[in-house]
């Protein structure tokens, strides 16, 4: 339902307009919905401790109620109150938090309320993200700020693309730096901590801190778990990311790829359908391709194709983080 007048308005990204951000604070801190910027994707804000505005960022979203949302604070000092620290999940998180905050990394964590088993926190390192946690006095419980299943935003007009008219403010703080969600790990659950949605701060970064790291399945694959119960992470349990027109993931050495992408977007085009090609260079970092893989799928969709032909990458580093993103837009898989 859109009824609102979202308040729209730009910010310098490294140093926010004081009366905008004290305006986004006045609405957290008066139980509305702002949308900002973080060095991931555009987030979509609630005071954490307002039952009613999280419901609210549930609803306008479509958001499934069993998907948790991660909070948002600047530092792991912030969440002593709601997060119940054993000496060992405290030295771990302390040991990521010196490595890694502010960043793009979430720490499943245990809860201090018995009624809820885990939480997810992160301390953002967007200058946006913190002033508006510094002026409202809130711990953020933020989403990304689409309409669940779409690709994640990375500018604020994806944003208003979706939700405008159904929140009170969408703050502009130019493209985000990152273009994918936080890495996300878990310190909650017994034994290894377990890597349950990878970013960019990668495997490799986070066992040079850790050690050993287990990686479920459900990363490399990709696939829906709809059937798991409680998932402790966003981007656990339902599909996520996806453009309109079908997404065909296609994998294997360049050559092969190449090859069979050339071959299907020639079929396609002769059977009258338009095709997207999301394909790079081999010389391309794949740094760029994260940071632009959300709006390249969303320019699709405003382009309107019929069918998009998408090259997998090299899964080591960040390359992991963009296959389980592509997976999980994927309505096909390939393996040349």
């Amino acid at each position: 339902m859109k009824s609102l007048k979202t308040i729209y308005a730009s910010v310098h990204p490294n140093s926010p307009e004081s009366d905008i951000i004290r305006k986004g604070a006045e609405i957290l801190k008066n139980g509305g919905l702002v949308a900002f910027p973080t060095e991931t994707v555009y987030g979509l804000g609630a005071n954490a401790l307002d039952t009613l505005a999280v419901a609210r960022v549930y609803q306008v979203k479509g958001r499934p109620s069993d998907n948790p949302l991660i909070w948002h604070a600047n530092s792991l000092d912030e969440f002593n109150n709601i997060v119940g620290f054993s000496s060992d999940t405290h030295l771990a998180a302390q040991r990521l938090a010196n490595a890694f905050w502010p960043g793009p990394l979430t720490l499943i964590l245990p809860s201090s309320n018995k009624a809820v088993r885990s939480i997810a926190v992160r301390v953002p390192a967007h200058p946006v993200t913190r002033a508006l946690i510094e002026a409202s006095g809130c711990i953020i419980a933020a989403p990304s700020a689409n309409l669940s299943g779409r690709p994640s935003p990375t500018k604020a007009k994806h944003v208003a693309s979706d939700l405008d008219g159904a929140i009170e403010m969408i703050i502009d703080g130019g493209p985000t730096q990152n273009g994918l969600e936080s890495t996300v790990i878990d310190l909650y659950s017994k034994g290894i901590p377990k890597l349950l949605r990878p970013g960019s701060i990668t495997l490799e970064m986070l066992q040079s801190v850790l050690g050993e790291i287990e990686c479920p399945k459900l990363i490399g694959s990709g696939l829906e778990t709809e059937n798991l119960e409680a998932p402790l992470s966003p981007g656990m349990k339902y599909r996520h990311y996806a453009p309109k027109a079908p997404l065909i993931l296609i994998i294997g050495d360049y050559e092969a790829r190449c090859e069979a992408i050339h071959i299907k977007a020639e079929a396609y085009k002769a059977d009258g359908k338009t095709v997207g090609l999301l394909t790079s260079s081999p010389q391309e970092p794949l740094e760029n391709i994260a940071k632009n893989l959300f709006d390249k799928l969303r320019e699709f969709d405003d382009m309107e194709v019929s069918v998009i032909l998408a090259e997998g990458v090299k899964e080591e580093g960040i390359g992991t983080a963009i296959m389980n993103r592509l997976r999980k837009a994927a309505a096909e898989v390939i393996y040349v």
